[in-house]
């Protein structure tokens, strides 16, 4: 039993100092070179850096410029919409301003879509900590 117990611990050390070494191996990687690191030239100003000092009052220029930034990456700025997305739109018309409240009125009409969709609409608000997705068999 001592014997046993001295090999295990003997075999563990040895496993744990040899998994020090940086010879490659099996668990071996490739790392970045930390003494090739390479200078950036540094800033410097225009020489023709000519600034107009912005007036009282006045909307800071940027704020606006990286909505619009954000946006345009975001939906792809203003591409023609197709015939398809048109033709779509037009037949939909325009959003009543009170919609939303309508919709979630319970006295408001609507179509069953089936009990799933009732479930998505009736199912209580929260963080979703105890949500859960059950994937019915059929």
């Amino acid at each position: 039993m001592r014997k046993s117990t001295t090999l295990a611990l003997l075999a563990g050390a040895s496993a744990m100092l040899a998994a020090c070494g940086s010879s490659g191996g099996i668990l071996g990687r490739d790392r970045p070179d930390e003494f090739a690191v390479q200078r950036q030239a540094p800033l410097v100003v225009p020489p023709d850096f000519n600034l107009v000092p912005p007036a009282p009052g006045a909307p800071r220029p940027s704020d606006d410029a990286a909505s619009e930034e954000a946006l345009g990456v975001l939906f792809g700025g203003s591409a023609p919409r197709s015939e398809v997305e048109t033709s779509a739109l037009d037949r939909a018309g325009t959003a009543e301003p009170g919609i939303r409240t309508e919709v979630g009125d319970p006295q408001t009409n609507t179509v069953a879509k089936g009990s799933v969709t009732r479930d998505i609409v009736s199912a209580p608000e929260g963080d979703g900590q105890f949500a859960q997705a059950v994937i019915p068999e059929g």
